[in-house]
């Protein structure tokens, strides 16, 4: 059965919210947790810190409460970030191999600029996965539980509080139409790609992008360049979205 997931919920760690655990999770997890224990002593990079943070976020699969609704302004944003794309004439300067890998590799960044900008929020629901008591019931063998649960429907809930709080930071920032602009130029022109053939006239656009952001907030921000230090943390945000959950949330209901 599906739960919907008010927005002070998000954040919120299963393993916090029930702390009794039954005397059958006790007995099967007892094996797991030591040896979980023994690998996090003898391999956590910050084993002297404490614990992490819970894995059950990364469990936890949700889908969006409105995909009609959302798909359709998801579908919307694509095609305004493709008709941009369309409109730069530097962009038809670079070779059409090359022309297909910026567009393969930068699609979602692009995307998600183009949801903050059109100001895209969304709600979700939660998925609940089947119980292990109810598999043993069910009499389900591992492995078929296991291509199950990989076939699963439904998002990474940690992948999309990912994605709503880079959001917010857009929306705090109050970017400009300009702004946006010049940053859809950085990503597109993504220098990273060293699989391109106009490789250093890509690095150019990319360069020139930057520069005009920087001029652009100079100006109307009287040389407040902390505001583009901070747009420029963001742009390295983006890349961090993995591009399969934006397109298992937005574009697999469609």
């Amino acid at each position: 059965m599906d739960s919907e997931i008010p927005v002070e919920k998000l954040r919120e760690c299963q393993c916090e919210t029930h702390p009794a655990k039954s005397i059958l999770y006790q007995i099967l997890n007892r094996g797991h947790a030591s040896e979980m224990e023994q690998h996090q002593r003898y391999h956590s990079p910050h084993r002297s810190t404490g614990s992490r943070g819970c894995s059950c976020v990364g469990r936890r699969r949700v889908v969006l409460k409105t995909p009609e609704a959302t798909c359709r302004r998801a579908s919307e944003v694509l095609l305004k970030t493709l008709t941009f794309i369309r409109n730069l004439p530097s962009f038809y300067h670079v070779p059409w191999e090359d022309q297909v890998v910026l567009i393969n590799q930068n699609w979602a960044p692009l995307f998600i600029l183009g949801l903050a900008q059109e100001g895209v929020d969304f709600d979700l629901r939660e998925i609940s996965a089947p119980s292990l008591l109810k598999k043993i019931l069910l009499n389900q063998s591992l492995s078929a539980s296991n291509e199950l649960g990989s076939s699963a429907r439904g998002v990474s809930l940690e992948e999309v509080q990912k994605l709503k709080t880079l959001l917010w930071k857009f929306w705090d920032l109050d970017v400009s139409a300009k702004e946006y602009a010049y940053l859809k130029g950085i990503i597109l022109f993504n220098s990273g790609c060293h699989v391109l053939k106009c490789l250093p006239y890509v690095q150019t656009l990319q360069q020139e992008a930057q520069q005009a952001l920087m001029e652009f907030i100079s100006m109307m921000f009287n040389r407040n360049l902390d505001r583009f230090a901070w747009i420029l943390q963001l742009i390295t945000s983006l890349q961090d979205i993995d591009a399969d959950a934006i397109q298992e949330l937005f574009f697999s209901p469609i």
